[in-house]
């Protein structure tokens, strides 16, 4: 392989955050690495702004590749227009909106060789206006374990803190479900299905931007809907048809998937929560990676017991807005 890493940074109107994010892509203590900047048509000045930051880092520039997509896709198919041209030993996930601290590729990359594992994760931060919370990941010594975790809510499955070994979306065939953006990061447990060795670092280095204090309160549009539980389905059916024991842990992702319509707080959205993986309900008390907390709502659900749903949804909306 040509580079060590290869980076693959989708950009949609992003003007905002391009600029520090591409900064600190740029000024990454790792040598060997491609960058792969995909413009999904964005309609803002985007584009201008992170050519003004790679133009001062003329180090960098033979390393750096821009495709454009003459019409918008969506970020899982940017994502697969990067990967078809990436010449990385490992691929990289970078969200145009984030930005990552400057020893993230060299700490994780390093990592990789040293335990020769297929993918390396690692903690990250939730960054806000104000503060940022950091966000702990466990550590698992095998990739079924952590899949397990993933699937059942206790591990997230994230693209962005995550480096993964090209050969892996090479051998399997594995790109993301173009056309289904909602819960696209669901690709990262394909991987996992299929690789050997993991490893996990326990230092945050990935920065994931949160400015909307709101959002865990946002209703999903139908189209918003339509794209999670494709996306849920596909890769059910996938893992089920690469490991059989897995029914368990995907009746907990559909109802990890359905968890966000409880703390809406709206009829819609209970009745909708009533309607998605009816199936999955009779699990809810058996997943032991997520909290008592969330348990106990789901299972007040099950029982039709929206008025203490609604009661939570209220608290849990109040107390977000106060902390963050």
């Amino acid at each position: 392989m040509k580079y060590k890493v290869s980076v693959v940074v989708p950009v949609y109107r992003v003007e905002k955050f391009i600029r520090y994010c591409a900064e600190t892509l740029m000024q990454q203590t790792l040598k060997e690495v491609e960058y792969i900047f995909v413009n999904d048509a964005t309609p803002d000045h985007s584009m201008e702004i992170l050519q003004e930051v790679l133009i001062c880092y003329p180090e960098r520039q033979d390393d750096i590749i821009i495709v454009t997509h003459e019409v918008n896709k969506g970020l899982p198919a940017a994502r697969n227009t990067g990967l078809q041209i990436a010449q990385g030993e490992y691929i990289f996930h970078c969200d145009s909106d984030d930005f990552v601290e400057p020893d993230m590729l060299e700490v994780l990359y390093t990592e990789a060789v040293r335990k020769e594992a297929d993918i390396v994760w690692c903690d990250w931060f939730l960054s806000f206006e104000k503060n940022e919370r950091y966000m702990k990941q466990p550590s698992f010594d095998t990739a079924h374990k952590a899949l397990k975790a993933m699937l059942g809510g206790g591990m997230k499955y994230n693209v962005w803190n995550k480096l993964v070994r090209h050969k892996l979306y090479v051998d399997y065939k594995i790109s993301f479900p173009a056309g289904y953006g909602m819960g696209e990061d669901m690709t990262m447990m394909l991987l996992f299905a299929y690789a050997k060795k993991v490893a996990y670092v326990p230092k945050a280095f990935y920065h994931y931007i949160k400015l909307n204090s709101n959002a865990m309160s946002n209703v999903y549009t139908d189209r918003h809907k339509e794209e999670l539980k494709h996306n849920v389905n596909w890769i059910s059916e996938k893992l089920i048809s690469i490991e059989k024991d897995l029914s368990k842990e995907i009746s907990f992702l559909k109802l990890e998937a359905k968890f966000p319509f409880l703390l809406m707080g709206d009829s819609q959205s209970f009745k909708l929560w009533k309607e998605w993986y009816p199936e999955a309900n009779k699990y809810i008390l058996q997943n032991q990676t997520i909290s008592i907390r969330n348990r106990w709502l789901q299972w007040c659900a099950w029982k039709n017991l929206f008025g203490i749903v609604w009661v939570y949804s209220r608290l849990f909306k109040l107390a977000y807005r106060m902390l963050y």
